[in-house]
């Protein structure tokens, strides 16, 4: 498996305000958000606000998930390289896939907040998902995944403002996670490292650690994987897509573990 690699977060200064009305002056770690430009055989594509780190599983997730190429052995290469501002990542492709890109091509840049920022056609911001198959986890497995996720954020624990995405394997143990100041970034970077080391991603599922939009739905399915639980609520266009596309999707209440669509724990999705 691909280590992650983690950098410290920045350390800055702020005044500290206890519920007591006591005040101190403590340092605090920040997440770090910068510029990365996606350039496809040498072409603009995107600028994306990014975590810079492990920009090499993020370049091959996210063109697999934009759908620039449709399997990982298009990919020739990924070259990351930073500039004075930020980095570039130019990401080696068959010149007969750059015919797509401008209907692809994100015209704003993709703030750390959103997935779809910039897309230049309503039909590229809520693509139909690409139809899965697979077993859903079992509600042991799920319990599991939910209890050691936290532990495993080991950028969020120094700056509180990251992201993660983890995939675990049926059993619900953990076996790899990455992290971003981005959702959806942080997804792309999960993608990107497990296709790197040949994992099947059919064989587990995604559990991250933010509300389940529309576009972690639609990234999942790229990707094939059946199941896809987050800390907080689904939106009502996440379940919509993922019942489209027979994903099952779990949440975490104050009462338990919610389930959504047909995703009767330890039986296969549809």
């Amino acid at each position: 498996m691909p280590e992650p690699t983690y950098k410290a977060s920045p350390e800055f200064s702020g005044r500290l305000i206890a519920p007591d009305g006591r005040q101190s002056v403590v340092p605090w770690r920040l997440a770090e958000e910068v510029p990365a430009a996606v350039l496809y055989n040498g072409q603009f594509f995107a600028v994306m606000m990014v975590t810079p780190a492990d920009l090499e599983d993020f370049g091959l997730g996210f063109t697999i998930t934009e759908g620039i190429v449709a399997v990982q052995s298009e990919i020739a290469g990924v070259r990351v390289a930073e500039t004075h501002d930020g980095f570039a990542l130019n990401i080696k492709i068959p010149e007969d896939r750059m015919a797509g890109i401008d209907t692809r091509r994100r015209v704003l840049t993709g703030r750390s907040g959103c997935g779809i920022c910039g897309a230049q056609t309503l039909d590229a911001a809520v693509a139909p998902p690409r139809p899965v198959s697979g077993v859903a986890p079992t509600l042991a497995a799920l319990q599991r995944a939910y209890r050691q996720f936290p532990t495993t954020q080991i950028m969020n624990r120094q700056n509180h403002s990251t992201h993660a995405a983890a995939f675990a394997g049926p059993d619900g143990a953990i076996q790899l996670v990455r992290e971003d100041v981005g959702r959806h970034n942080a997804l792309d970077k999960l993608i990107g490292a497990a296709l790197r080391a040949g994992t099947d991603l059919r064989a587990g599922f995604i559990l991250v650690s933010s509300r389940c939009s529309m576009e972690l739905v639609q990234k999942t399915a790229v990707a094939g994987v059946p199941f896809l639980a987050s800390v907080s609520a689904p939106t009502a266009l996440a379940v919509r897509l993922a019942q489209t596309a027979g994903m099952g999707l779990a949440a975490l209440s104050p009462d338990g573990i919610m389930l959504f669509g047909n995703t009767a724990t330890g039986t296969p999705a549809p």
